[in-house]
């Protein structure tokens, strides 16, 4: 598709000059004095997500000029091109497919190889959550990255939707240390093993699988292909291993983005079929809005826009990830590999080196506990960093009052970083705990806030499967907006590809201490190891 990138357009040099006169010194607090009706005007509503966005440095204007970014950069036909299955994974040669994943029976490409699968492994998981007959108690995923992130985020999220009688444990890291606590208290016979790899060659996941096999055959296992299965392509590989039970998918299905299919059987096994059928058609929902809404009301697209500005011409590089529910602890985690693994590439769709900023870093922690560790920072640090608050109206649990300070810590937390606190706010107040030996002045200086810092808030009516499903999906085509616009290919990860060979180099030298060859630094380090 011959399209612009985003600095080719007229829009670009719009918005250029937009943040120059208004942009720059945005203040939010200024904004809403201006315009008490901010929040109707910039909110969004999306299924099963609603969206707060007027605590965002951004006006009406700034966002005509971006949808006039997105427009100039032929957005919707990208988005349709991808939708329709286009190869729009150009350096792969690959089209672009996980939505079809979720589309109704009959109503997506390829529906017939999607739901054949998806209908064998959800008859499969319903023969092991009878757990009277299969005896399973017990489920270890052996995955890495797009098949450790994705089932290890949505599982704990979904925990009040989980079979009671079965415990999950994921085993991503290569590191003996991350195996052996698990394996420390299972039994062979009530353990199931989820090896999860679409070519079945994946150096830490095959590691971890053998020294699963290993310690099932060492302490009195039996029937390997009973307690082991494969979400994998490579069924021969899979076979020789000694598991026949299979279930694949495709090389139009990204690992970031699998969660839908086969490598979702962990979530299939927590929640049951039915949920998992709920989960699917939740992203299904976000699917067609993001298919059909105008791009005005699109939330997929207005979060990107808002992503673009602020990377581009705020210069903000990163962004904090505070989910208000102890369930969501691992999406920070899930939405780093996500975004930073699909857009932080240097090049655009030709290769030419880019002139500007693509992913953010993306990081956080559930809510109360980062404001604990790290929300001194966004308070008070010299780096402006945008925050996005997911808040859920309605627990899963009984306890009530837990969740009402719950809510409550998550809105004062986005109306503080608004406001602030000025330095006079600061001295009329008093501050038990400082210094007697310091001045007023200088104490109330160390207890001014700057405010005037943008942050979002998500707000979902209760995590469901459904919802949550919702959720994932509107996080995965923001990614594709922002990499659209940007001119880059959100769909390869050839960054990952250096450091696994260079390893396949130092594994035997690790072993002989040969060094020709090596930089200084990695032969001193490697001989240190050895010694």
């Amino acid at each position: 598709m011959n399209t612009l990138r985003c600095d080719q357009t007229e829009a670009w040099a719009a918005l250029r000059g937009h943040y120059e006169a208004h942009g720059r010194d945005f203040d939010l607090r200024e904004a809403f004095a201006r315009d008490p009706g901010r929040f109707n005007a910039l909110s969004v509503e999306a299924p099963q997500v609603f969206a707060d966005l007027s605590k965002n440095c951004i006006d009406t204007a700034t966002l005509h000029f971006l949808l006039d970014l997105a427009q100039e950069c032929q957005l919707e036909a990208r988005r349709d091109a991808m939708l329709r299955g286009d190869p729009i994974n150009h350096t792969e040669g690959r089209p672009v497919l996980h939505t079809a994943l979720r589309s109704p029976r009959g109503q997506g490409p390829f529906s017939d190889d999607v739901h054949g699968v998806l209908d064998a492994m959800l008859a499969f998981v319903e023969t092991v959550r009878d757990t009277k007959a299969s005896g399973i108690r017990h489920i270890v995923n052996i995955g890495i990255g797009g098949s450790d992130l994705g089932p290890q985020m949505v599982v704990p999220a979904l925990d009040a939707f989980v079979h009671p009688g079965l415990q999950f444990h994921f085993v991503s890291n290569v590191d003996g240390h991350d195996i052996a606590p698990v394996l420390r208290h299972l039994k062979p016979q009530e353990t199931l093993f989820i090896i999860a790899s679409k070519t079945f060659t994946t150096q830490e996941t095959m590691a971890n699988a053998h020294v699963a096999k290993a310690w099932f055959d060492a302490n009195g296992g039996t029937d390997t292909a009973r307690h082991f299965v494969a979400t994998t392509t490579n069924v021969k590989a899979a076979a020789e291993f000694g598991i026949t039970t299979t279930f694949g998918f495709w090389d139009w299905v990204g690992g970031r983005y699998s969660l839908w299919s086969a490598i979702g059987l962990p979530i299939a096994l927590a929640i049951g079929a039915d949920n998992f059928r709920a989960l699917l058609a939740g992203a299904h929902s976000m699917d067609r809005h993001f298919a059909t809404a105008p791009l005005a009301k699109n939330l997929p697209v207005v979060l990107a826009l808002i992503d673009v500005w602020y990377r581009n011409f705020h210069g903000f590089s990163s962004r904090s990830v505070a989910p208000y529910h102890q369930g969501l602890k691992r999406l920070p985690a899930y939405l780093q590999q996500l975004e930073m693994e699909s857009n932080g590439k240097c090049v655009d769709l030709d290769g030419t080196s880019l002139p500007y900023a693509t992913s953010p870093v993306v990081w956080g922690e559930p809510g109360t506990n980062g404001q604990h560790a790290y929300f001194q920072m966004l308070h008070q640090g010299t780096d402006v960093i945008p925050v996005e608050f997911l808040l859920v109206k309605r627990p899963t649990h009984a306890f009530t009052d837990l969740h009402t300070k719950l809510l409550a810590n998550g809105l004062a937390q986005s109306q503080a970083l608004m406001l602030g606190k000025t330095t006079e706010q600061a001295k009329g107040e008093k501050a038990p705990t400082a210094s007697k030996s310091l001045d007023a002045d200088t104490i109330a200086r160390h207890r001014t806030f700057p405010g005037n810092r943008p942050s979002t808030t998500l707000v979902l009516d209760q995590l469901t499967p459904e919802s949550l499903g919702a959720l994932i999906a509107l996080y995965e085509h923001r990614v594709f907006v922002s990499g659209a616009l940007w001119g880059i290919n959100s769909f390869d990860q050839w960054g990952v590809e250096l450091g696994k060979a260079l390893c396949n180099d130092l594994l035997p030298r690790l072993a002989s201490g040969e060094t020709g060859g090596l930089d200084g630094s990695t032969a001193g380090l490697l001989q240190r190891l050895r010694a």
